[in-house]
């Protein structure tokens, strides 16, 4: 198997590790165990170590997120069908609020400024998708604003509610919640 396919391979295992563990407990110990592969593998595929790794995870991440959740919030014939298809993805992504979101834990841990550009492009990026979706849809720009923000932070702190208390239908009630005021106020 060429290099480049194993390391490829290799990103959504080493998200999983980086989910579970955060970064701090994702030890080498734990990345050899969890990706079968040993200290000399892993440093041959990824020689920058565990920051590299979780670049790597990061840019899967938002290829992701650019392909499924940006892209079509942006250049959908009908926005408001974009956003559905962001919500829809979104639900079906963070696996109907079972997954944390990596990028979030990022933001919120002290390694967050070794990797602030990837996890600030992240948020940016999708802000920027939903605000035109919005004004697509006919909102004006201050109020698009404001329900970007709604939105993401509805979504983000779902996330984390739903895990802190282990239910993860408070994630999806949440979603189902802001669509549906959405579908309802659309202007």
């Amino acid at each position: 198997m060429a290099a480049g396919t194993q390391r490829d391979e290799l990103i959504p295992v080493l998200a999983e590790i980086f989910r579970a563990y955060g970064y701090e407990g994702a030890s080498l110990a734990r990345i050899t165990e969890g990706t079968g592969l040993g200290k000399g593998s892993l440093y041959n595929l990824f020689p920058g170590g565990k920051d590299e790794m979780v670049n790597a995870v990061l840019s899967h991440i938002d290829g992701w997120f650019q392909r499924e959740v940006y892209v079509p919030l942006r250049e959908s014939a009908d926005a408001m069908a974009g956003i559905d298809r962001m919500f829809n993805e979104v639900k079906r992504y963070f696996l109907s609020g079972r997954k944390v979101c990596l990028v979030g834990v990022f933001a919120l841990v002290n390694v967050r400024d070794r990797f602030a550009d990837k996890v600030k492009s992240y948020f940016v990026d999708w802000a920027a998708a939903l605000h035109v979706a919005l004004q697509r849809s006919g909102y004006e720009p201050d109020e698009a604003a404001a329900l970007t923000e709604e939105i993401l932070a509805g979504i983000q702190g779902a996330l984390v509610l739903a895990r802190a208390v282990d239910d993860p239908q408070i994630f999806v009630r949440t979603l189902d919640r802001l669509q549906q005021r959405l579908q309802a106020s659309t202007v």
